[in-house]
């Protein structure tokens, strides 16, 4: 695996992104952003894919994750209109003029509310397309519910083979993970605390965005404002992207304009990992298909 591991800040806050340079001739660039409670690392195989076929990829930590910085106004920053920002900030810092975006659950809601354009004018200039990665304008409240109760009280272990065992729990609608995966997740999404135990790499607060901003991720206006292509992928087994959303997402926004790709992923649920050839090649083979004459 060939990036860089860069920092730059954005909006007041240091942010961690891997800068995946192409392979050969560079046929444009690609933003890969994770989902809630994760870090970029998590998009290593699907940025080493799309990096082998000439893209430049970045993946960001959102703020709250990973290495990048931790909010000193959790209220106010742990959202969609601050992460848009940071976000608009990386590109124009990075002079990334056109891009296309893949998001994993929130990282598809941030693509979404940038390319509407409703929080950040530059962005909706700037995303060329979109994948969503089990994303929808509307999220079951019940899977909003399982992920608040295990992400808002991130648990702490005395060895790494304990906090690697919750992971593969927590995480197993995933899908296939090999053993080495599950050991990179793992080793990429710790932190050692002050008493020598292991625990998630993330801030805590960062669950408060269900409370302070309950409708956040009600995002139906953004969706249906959005004038560009979009690919949704759909864990099979999804309890957060119901199928009945996905079908409503089919009737409007970019559905309504024949712009909405769906696909349903088998063997997962919520949220495909992206890191098998047949995941891979629907995000890289939607993507090369809008270069295509």
């Amino acid at each position: 695996m060939k990036f860089s591991s860069e920092y730059l800040n954005c909006a007041g806050r240091e942010i961690h992104f891997t800068d995946w340079q192409p392979v050969g001739s560079a046929r444009g660039t690609v933003v890969a952003w994770h989902g809630l409670a994760r870090t970029g690392r998590d998009m290593d195989e699907l940025a080493e894919h799309l990096s082998a076929r000439g893209f430049r990829v970045i993946c960001p930590d959102t703020i709250g994750r990973g290495l990048s910085q931790w909010a000193s106004n959790p209220k106010d920053e742990y959202c969609l209109a601050f992460y848009a920002r940071i976000a608009r900030e990386l590109l124009v810092q990075l002079g990334i003029e056109r891009c296309h975006w893949v998001g994993t659950s929130m990282g598809g809601a941030i693509g979404t509310v940038g390319a509407s354009g409703f929080f950040e004018p530059l962005l909706k200039e700037r995303i060329q397309s979109l994948v969503l990665n089990d994303n929808a304008p509307q999220l079951a409240q019940s899977a909003i519910e399982r992920i608040k109760q295990y992400a808002g009280n991130p648990p702490q272990f005395s060895t790494m083979a304990d906090l690697e065992a919750f992971f593969r729990a927590a995480y197993k609608p995933y899908g296939f993970l090999t053993d080495t995966q599950w050991r990179r997740l793992t080793e990429t999404s710790v932190r050692r605390m002050a008493d020598g135990r292991v625990a998630p790499h993330y801030d805590p607060a960062i669950t408060g965005q269900f409370d302070h901003h309950p409708d956040d991720y009600l995002i139906w206006p953004h969706y249906d404002a959005l004038q560009l292509p979009v690919l949704l992928l759909r864990g099979v087994d999804s309890d957060l992207v119901l199928r009945e959303t996905a079908d409503q997402m089919a009737r409007r926004g970019p559905g309504s304009r024949g712009q909405l790709e769906a696909v349903e992923v088998p063997n997962c649920g919520h949220a495909p990992a992206l890191n098998v050839p047949a995941q891979l090649e629907l995000v890289s083979g939607f993507i090369e298909r809008l270069r295509a004459p």
